[in-house]
């Protein structure tokens, strides 16, 4: 069955500004998302059991729900399993676990944040800030998005300073914002954005 909304669960305003650019790119014509931010990933995680069971109680067939998480320094595996033993608590099939072949709720971790995205479209932080060394996807440490080593947005704001951007600081709402605008869903490098991208794509 068509879907005509999907309910987003998030746990911080530079995710919620980033898919509000980015969802329209994905999701098919007819289909609306709402996002709920939370305050941060544990207010998310401490929050969500009850609130599965309230959409458990209320969700028609046409919905899903889409929780998106970042993995920081979890072990993957096990995040994504704690995301799945609670939407089954809550009586929801998921796409990876369904339950009589149907499922409710998507889970989804960005590796290891938001700005790995970014790093994989790295066209898209070009147009938005064009100052910026267009080798970087080429340097050891930026090959995998997903795999940048000592912390995402901190390398995100090394490459936009050396530029002469965000002197005072890295300001993540402006850079999802002005970087989400851009980005093109096909051509991006990250593996964990290409899992979201292939979900959103099979509904």
């Amino acid at each position: 069955m068509a879907i005509d909304t999907l309910y987003v669960l998030v746990e911080e305003p530079s995710m919620e500004e980033a898919l509000q650019r980015l969802l329209p790119k994905m999701l098919s014509p007819g289909v609306s998302a709402e996002i709920r931010q939370f305050q941060c990933k544990d207010d998310l995680l401490k929050q969500l059991p009850q609130r599965l069971m309230g959409y458990a109680q209320w969700l028609p067939d046409t919905a899903k729900v889409m929780v998106i998480v970042d993995r920081d320094d979890d072990d993957c595996h096990r995040l994504k399993e704690k995301l799945e033993q609670m939407a089954h608590q809550a009586g929801l099939g998921t796409r990876q676990r369904p339950v009589q072949g149907q499922f409710q709720v998507i889970n989804r971790i960005a590796i290891e944040e938001l700005e790995a995205w970014f790093f994989g479209d790295w066209d898209a932080v070009r147009l938005a800030y064009p100052k910026v060394d267009s080798t970087v996807p080429k340097k050891a440490g930026y090959r995998d998005p997903d795999a940048v080593k000592g912390g995402t947005w901190e390398a995100m704001e090394r490459e936009l300073q050396k530029k002469g951007y965000f002197r005072q600081g890295l300001r993540k709402l402006d850079l999802a914002r002005s970087v989400a605008s851009h980005m093109d869903p096909a051509r991006n490098r990250s593996q964990s954005f290409c899992c979201l991208r292939d979900a959103l794509a099979q509904l």
